[in-house]
């Protein structure tokens, strides 16, 4: 007996949870990473890196809310 069609539906919003998980982590590696080679540049006691990973963190939330989070018009 065959099984019934899934509907495309069924998995949205596991995979729409995944897209937010890895755009806030990306942001918080990629500028967590550049502060710290900043840090490396200037000789600084990971500073730019703690700096870095706030923004990557703000920056990635940024993006989800407009992504995701606005009204949709």
């Amino acid at each position: 007996m065959p099984r019934p069609p899934r509907s495309p539906s069924a998995s949205g919003g596991f995979s729409t949870a995944w897209a937010i998980t890895t755009t806030l982590v990306a942001g918080i590696l990629v500028w967590g990473g550049i502060g710290f080679v900043v840090d490396l540049l200037v000789w600084s006691k990971l500073v730019f890196t703690g700096l870095g990973i706030v923004i990557g963190g703000a920056a990635g939330i940024y993006i989800v809310y407009l992504r995701y989070g606005r009204s949709q018009q």
